[in-house]
Parts: structure tokens; C-alpha cells; sequence
């Protein structure tokens, strides 16, 4: 109808005082503590725009919902579909509705997801994918997640997360990649290059750490310039495979930290005219279904990623015991394919 204000949303809000939905939404439900000036910021935008909650949300945020919020890094990358699978599985028989977000592995998008579960009052919050090695992410984060659980919320996360004091699903990277070692050292490679995903992730420092703990026990190194970090993505196991002929590189054996990584390998290794075994092995880390159907298939180490989604949403239903951390440990098992053969 002519003359009839618009309707002004939270978002709106944030754009007009230039701050994230996250801290629009701390200052006016005050959730928590924001800085003084970004606050005068959110409340003039609110005052010029003639800002009013919406009562019915504002009431749903009152108690807590049956909402679970579940933060991943990628729910594109065929690992985290596969846990989000056993997430919503579980969830479903628990009568609980899923929120689901993806964080491109940005660490404050991750903190600001955090911040807007907290505002809807979600039951469980769960953090699905590695930690930052990052000790300014690890504070903020703890900001947001301490009001929340001395408030009755759950949180539960898989991967390691060093610095937070939660229930945990974690899967034995560091483990898995050394075993991956032995069994490669065992079919007698010697010679060996390793596409890494960024350092700061927990997964990746774990993996790479692991499988050079189990060369080392052989006495086998890998030099630095044969480590090459990538994204942690298809493309970015492409990216690496491609700076690996760049430099001139021909190990015998390329271990790819993660299972998408090494489907961007192989794709840029048969590009080259590289055929994987007879040239190259070639091995990742996390059995995503794909894998055993690519030519030739992975070899991989393999994690019940159903099973995990499983387990860590059981853990954030689950009443807590004291103010101890649950911790579940998950194995790896190492799976020889035909992209592993004996160096020719």
C-alpha cells in the first residue's frame, strides 16, 4: 500500500551500521558484551530505520528450541555430507530440526554462526570439521561458547579443537596417516611427496605429523619442498599436483591429506600424461564413497563418517556428566587400492 513502511529486518539493520549480523543481533538481544562504539553504531542504525523485533521471533528466542545449529567447513565436500548425513539421521529419530551452515573455512564466519545460534537460543550447537591453529580464533570462540553452555546449551565438535573444553568425536588422523606410512613403505617406497591443505587447520598439521612420524620410523624423511600446500579442495589437490611437476618433483609416491585433494591430483597427473600407478602412486585420507570408484581407486585411509555424525549428535543430546569433556575416540583403517603399487 502507498505510504506503508517496509518492513526493517536485523539485516537491514547491520548493512546500516556497517557490523555483521552477528553483532547487530548481540546488541539488540543482548546476548552478550559488544564493544561500546559498535554498539552506539547498531543502536542508531535501529533508531533511524524505526527498528522493531519481531515478537514472535523474539519470543521463540526466549527458551530454548529444538533447533540444532550444525556449523561445517564445506557441506559441498563429500566428508562433511557424509557426517551431516548421520547428524540428520539421528536427529530426526530425536525429533529435532537441523540448521546447517557452511563456513568456507573463514575462522570469524565461524565465530559469527556461533554468535546467531546463540541469539536463537538453539538446543546444541556442533562444529563439524578441524580446528584453527589460531590462538585469537581460539579465544573468541570461547567468548561465545562459555555464556552459552553455563546457560544450559550443549556443544559437541569433531576434530581436534584444542583450546575448548567440549564433548568430542575424534577421528585419529594423526594415527591413520602414520599407519598409511608403514603401509606404504611396506610395498617399498621410499621416495615420497605429500599435498597439504593449510597448516592452520588441526586435520592437516595432525595428518601431515602422523605420516611423517611413520616414515621416520624407517628412517625416511620428507623434505620440506616436497610439501606442498594447497586449499583444501579438489581443485586445491590440482593446484598442489601442478606445482608438483612445476618444481620438477618425481617422487615414486604423492599422499594427499585428504580424499578431495587427491581426486584433483589424479585429474592433473592423467592431464600430464602421468599414469597413477605405473608411474606414481597415489593415496588419500578419508574414504569418501567416491574414491573406490575412481580409475584406478584410492587408496585411503578410511573413517566411518556416518557413524561420526552419529555419535556426535548423541553426545550433544545426551545429558552431560559434571563438567568433564566426553571424548570418543574413532580409528582409521588403512585401505590399499590400485592407485598404490610397488615403485617401478
Amino acid at each position: 500500500m502507498a505510504g506503508e513502511q517496509a518492513h526493517v529486518t536485523l539485516l537491514d539493520v547491520a548493512k546500516q551500521a556497517e557490523v555483521s549480523l552477528a553483532t547487530a543481533s548481540r546488541v539488540l538481544n543482548g546476548t552478550s558484551q559488544v564493544r561500546a562504539d559498535l554498539r552506539e553504531r547498531v543502536l542508531a542504525a535501529a533508531a533511524a530505520l524505526a527498528y522493531t523485533p519481531n515478537a514472535h521471533a523474539q519470543a521463540l528466542a526466549g527458551a530454548s528450541s529444538q533447533a540444532i545449529g550444525v556449523i561445517c567447513h564445506d557441506v559441498s565436500d563429500p566428508y562433511f555430507a557424509a557426517i551431516a548425513r548421520g547428524v540428520m539421521r539421528t536427529a530426526a529419530e530425536h525429533g529435532q530440526l537441523v540448521m546447517l551452515a557452511s563456513t568456507f573455512r573463514d575462522a570469524a564466519r565461524e565465530i559469527d554462526y556461533v554468535a546467531m545460534l546463540r541469539a536463537q537460543r538453539a538446543r546444541a550447537i556442533l562444529l563439524i570439521g578441524s580446528g584453527f591453529e589460531d590462538r585469537n580464533w581460539e579465544n573468541a570462540m570461547a567468548a561465545e561458547l562459555d555464556p552459552y553452555l553455563r546457560s544450559g546449551g550443549r556443544v559437541a565438535v569433531i576434530s581436534r579443537h584444542r583450546s575448548l573444553k567440549v564433548d568430542a568425536v575424534l577421528p585419529e588422523n594423526r594415527e591413520g596417516a602414520a599407519e598409511l606410512a608403514r603401509s606404504l613403505l611396506a610395498l617399498g617406497h621410499r621416495d615420497f611427496a605429500v599435498l597439504s591443505g593449510p597448516h592452520a587447520l588441526t586435520t592437516v598439521s595432525d595428518r601431515l605429523a602422523g605420516f611423517r612420524d611413520g616414515l621416520a620410523e624407517a628412517g625416511v624423511s620428507v623434505a620440506d619442498d616436497h610439501v606442498i600446500e594447497a586449499a583444501f579442495t579438489r581443485d586445491g589437490g590440482h593446484a598442489a599436483a601442478t606445482e608438483l611437476m612445476r618444481r620438477g618433483l618425481r617422487p615414486t609416491c604423492v599422499f594427499a591429506v585428504t580424499d578431495v585433494m587427491a581426486i584433483g591430483a589424479l585429474t592433473a597427473f592423467r592431464d600430464a600424461g602421468i599414469s597413477v600407478p605405473d608411474q606414481l602412486s597415489l593415496a588419500g585420507f578419508d574414504d569418501i564413497p567416491i574414491v573406490g570408484d575412481l580409475t584406478p581407486p584410492l587408496t585411503t585411509v578410511a573413517l566411518p563418517l556416518n557413524e561420526m555424525g552419529e555419535r556426535v549428535m548423541n553426545l550433544a543430546l545426551r545429558e552431560p556428566r559434571g563438567r568433564r569433556s566426553r571424548v570418543e575416540r574413532v580409528p582409521g583403517r588403512v585401505v590399499m587400492r590400485s592407485s598404490t603399487a610397488a615403485p617401478r
